[in-house]
């Protein structure tokens, strides 16, 4: 195969991934909104809470080892993120300039999705559920999507901190799954899981509702499949501009 046709498999293979991922972020999006038209986050926190509060708000294994815990360990994957742009992890390796930039890619995505999410919650008006007149606190529930209303607390709880502390990490799928297809869709259901459980936790601590950890999953989904095909836009194009069809030569020309 010449690099021309390299060039344009490149392309179309990256075609097919785009309009998977978005046919993806769409199905989520719309199940989230369902869920948020549904109103079952309220339902679903009173699972944990009730006039006194929340019983799981200072225990050992919410407080402790799955919310502080958690961060920590956030802090040491994202550690091993950089230093795995310098000295290649076992199975994330490869000495190409590609491969390379993958790795910094990650760590880049990694950044702005552990930015973004704490931006948001700084402009929310949402507050957390254990501030709520129904289970203990001031503040009377207003839906996030109602923008600018606030609900008589300090709000600044949507969405999920906690949760983007494995949520942010979802980048690692699109490094991997061409080169590491196995791997990526092992390292997404780890993210996922782990993401998940964080937000379970807080919603048992008062923390979070549901819906303020699957925006947050949603985000960082969305945001690491845009920055990566941002990506891939900015590097083919390169390489194509590098690679041309080779000459056809004259019959006379051609060796016998």
């Amino acid at each position: 195969m010449t690099m021309h046709s390299q060039a344009t498999a490149t392309v179309e293979r990256g075609a097919a991934y785009l309009r998977r991922d978005l046919i993806t972020a769409a199905m989520l999006l719309i199940a989230l909104l369902a869920w948020d038209v549904a109103g079952w986050d309220l339902a679903a926190t009173r699972i944990f809470g009730g006039l006194h509060g929340f019983a799981w708000r200072e225990s050992v294994l919410t407080s402790g080892v799955l919310h502080q815990g958690g961060r920590l360990f956030g802090w040491a994957v994202f550690a091993a993120l950089v230093w795995n742009v310098w000295k290649p992890l076992p199975g994330l390796g490869g000495s190409n300039a590609m491969r390379r930039r993958l790795r910094l890619w990650w760590v880049f995505a990694t950044v702005v999705c552990l930015l973004l999410i704490p931006a948001l919650k700084r402009g929310s008006l949402s507050s957390c559920p254990w501030d709520l007149q129904e289970f203990g606190g001031i503040a009377r529930y207003v839906s996030h999507w109602r923008w600018g209303v606030g609900d008589g607390g300090p709000g600044r709880c949507f969405p999920s901190g906690h949760a983007s502390a494995a949520f942010a990490f979802i980048g690692g799928y699109f490094a991997l799954r061409e080169q590491h297809s196995r791997l990526a869709r092992g390292f997404l259901i780890a993210a996922c899981s782990l993401g998940a459980m964080f937000g379970l936790a807080q919603m048992a601590r008062g923390a979070h509702y549901p819906s303020h950890t699957l925006w947050t999953a949603w985000i960082c989904w969305s945001t690491s499949l845009l920055l990566y095909h941002a990506m891939q836009r900015w590097l083919t194009p390169a390489q194509a501009r590098t690679t041309r069809p080779e000459p056809h030569q004259p019959a006379e020309l051609q060796a016998p």
